[in-house]
């Protein structure tokens, strides 16, 4: 037998199988099954997937770490010495490895929920984008921020379980379909800016860019031993002289952008991998363990290279006492919750038109509230592991693409990133200057949604520039949701009165190519499923089409039956 011949059959046997019908595979029988969707494809379209975001564990433990995680400065209070205390930078060298672990065991166990109960072939994992809101934002850098992070991470946990009693009653999926489509479009594009920005600068990326004192920002791109100690900037004669900044820009970045270009699967880890590996050796001017304290330390867990490094600095660490930071503490929450309503539930939709499952009539896609549930629940256990918010991730559709349809490619991801947990020294070696790049890719990606904003209509475009410009100059995606959604508020509300108290005579011109916006959204408030349980429909969980099939699968069933009885009765002698 040839391997081709082989493949199909095995194929053709898993189909027919339970494991083909649960997932609804070509072959399994399943009224609803998905018309190509075979074993072999599945898993490795569930593979294309965890190399196009793999990068998420090194990236957002290099962004979560920011923080300083649950490490104090000491003495306590005094931020100056969070750059140069040993002592500190040594637990914070702890919190990035604990991160890793945590982020690859979220992913795992998220994507791979997802794929069995949701059968969707979507990822998830830490979000970019609310992992930068988390780090620079909320908790700020060594703690700076409006709360501590054990305060955030609490208000990550309630948000999760806020997400799961949205989704029970509808409010979650009537919430994405009722946002002005300007300010959805103009969220995905400045977070994409603002995650530009952090790749550019020192923290979490290559270092090109910094702020200034006679300007907001200026060029940077000097090695650290050249930024003076009274100013914290640059020496102009040695700026874009950093080694690592470009070994960053060509390995990491034109080379990754190129691979894209050619269409290259896992161009970015190629990239990231590339850039890591250079910076590896010890005895380089662009080495990630310069012979330090910290260095040493961190080369040490490095050579471990396979090891289970369990969580011990961000394990459940929520604090639920939150006098003190009741006002920071509510917003910092209710950004969350509202970013991660656009960004979720705007990628979940995106990749269900993809994947093919999206409901025209109602806007809905199957297995829409399983997933919607699945994301929630990851939010609050992804905090217990001392992870920002879970989301999903646009590149999923690298699996899509390679022909994944149905859960089975989110299983094969979750299974990888569960292998990769046992590999948290490599992931933890990686420098900022390897992601740096990674980030600025990613926010180009994104920036892309930019095209299809309404930019005829003030009324829209207005807000949607403010959402987009707000975010990288204020360096907070929150302040940006509120400058785009107060602005459409404000101009649109009176411009509606305007009409109204004139009877109709002062309109803008142009209203006519306005987006059209109401709280009346397809498919009513109220999910499906919630209709078909009111109505007292046992089966309740189950869409209209699979009902429909189901039943008349049950009637074709029942005529052969009857068929089958009438040709006996007519062989049997009376």
């Amino acid at each position: 037998m040839g391997l081709k011949a082989w493949t199909e059959n095995t194929n053709l046997r898993v189909a027919r199988s339970p494991v083909g019908k649960w997932f609804r595979l070509e072959n399994s029988g399943h009224p609803m099954e998905r018309k190509g969707s075979f074993f072999f494809t599945e898993l490795r379209a569930g593979l294309a997937t965890f190399f196009a975001m793999a990068y998420i564990i090194s990236v957002n433990s290099n962004i979560t770490s920011e923080t300083g995680g649950t490490c104090v400065c000491p003495p306590e209070g005094l931020a100056d010495n969070c750059k140069t205390n040993a002592e500190y930078l040594l637990c914070v060298q702890e919190v990035k490895r604990d991160l890793v672990t945590a982020t690859a065991a979220i992913a795992a166990l998220s994507t791979f929920c997802m794929g069995l109960f949701a059968n969707l072939p979507i990822a998830l994992a830490p979000g970019m984008g609310l992992n930068a809101y988390f780090a620079y934002t909320v908790v700020g850098a060594h703690g700076s921020g409006m709360v501590p992070y054990e305060v955030a991470l609490t208000a990550v946990f309630v948000e999760g379980w806020v997400f799961l009693g949205l989704t029970l009653i509808g409010m979650r999926q009537w919430l994405a379909r009722a946002i002005p489509a300007s300010i959805k479009l103009a969220t995905g594009v400045g977070i994409g800016l603002y995650l530009a920005l952090i790749g550019l600068t020192y923290s979490a990326g290559i270092g090109l860019v910094q702020g200034a004192s006679d300007t907001p920002i200026e060029l940077a791109g000097c090695a650290p031993q050249f930024i003076s100690e009274n100013t914290g900037l640059c020496l102009s004669s040695e700026k874009m002289r950093s080694a690592t900044m470009w070994i960053g820009i060509f390995c990491g970045g034109v080379l990754t952008a190129l691979l894209m270009m050619y269409r290259v699967k896992g161009a970015v880890i190629i990239g990231i991998l590339l850039v890591s590996i250079i910076s590896w050796p010890r005895d380089t001017p662009v080495t990630f363990f310069p012979y330090t304290e910290l260095g040493t330390s961190m080369f040490d867990f490095f050579k471990q290279v396979v090891t289970f490094h369990p969580i011990k600095h961000t394990l459940a660490v929520q604090k639920w006492n939150i006098a003190g930071h009741g006002g920071q503490f509510g917003l910092a929450f209710i950004t969350f919750l509202y970013v991660d309503i656009l960004d979720t539930t705007g990628t979940m939709y995106s990749m269900a038109r993809f994947a093919g499952t999206i409901d025209e009539k109602t806007q809905d896609f199957e297995g829409s509230a399983i997933a919607y549930m699945v994301d929630a629940i990851s939010i609050s256990i992804g905090s217990l592991l001392g992870t920002p918010p879970v989301t999903a991730f646009v590149e999923s559709g690298a699996g899509i693409s390679e022909g994944g349809k149905t859960g089975l490619t989110s299983c094969m991801t979750g299974i990888a990133f569960f292998i990769s947990v046992f590999f948290a020294p490599i992931f933890a070696s990686i420098p900022a200057w390897a992601t740096g790049c990674t980030l600025v890719i990613v926010g180009a990606l994104m920036a892309k949604a930019a095209a299809n904003i309404n930019w005829r209509y003030p009324g829209d475009a207005i807000p949607a520039f403010l959402t987009i410009a707000i975010m990288p100059f204020t360096y907070s995606i929150a302040y940006g949701l509120i400058a785009g959604i107060c602005s459409y508020m404000t101009l649109n509300t009176i411009a509606w009165m305007l009409e109204k108290i004139s009877g109709g005579r002062i309109v803008p011109p142009n209203k006519e190519e306005s987006d059209p916006w109401s709280w009346k959204v397809p498919g009513g408030f109220f999910p499906p499923w919630v209709k078909r349980a009111a109505s007292g429909q046992k089966d309740f969980w189950r869409r209209d089409e699979e009902r429909a099939a189901l039943a008349e699968m049950e009637s074709v069933a029942s005529s052969q039956r009857e068929q089958v009885a009438v040709e006996k009765g007519k062989e049997t002698p009376h």
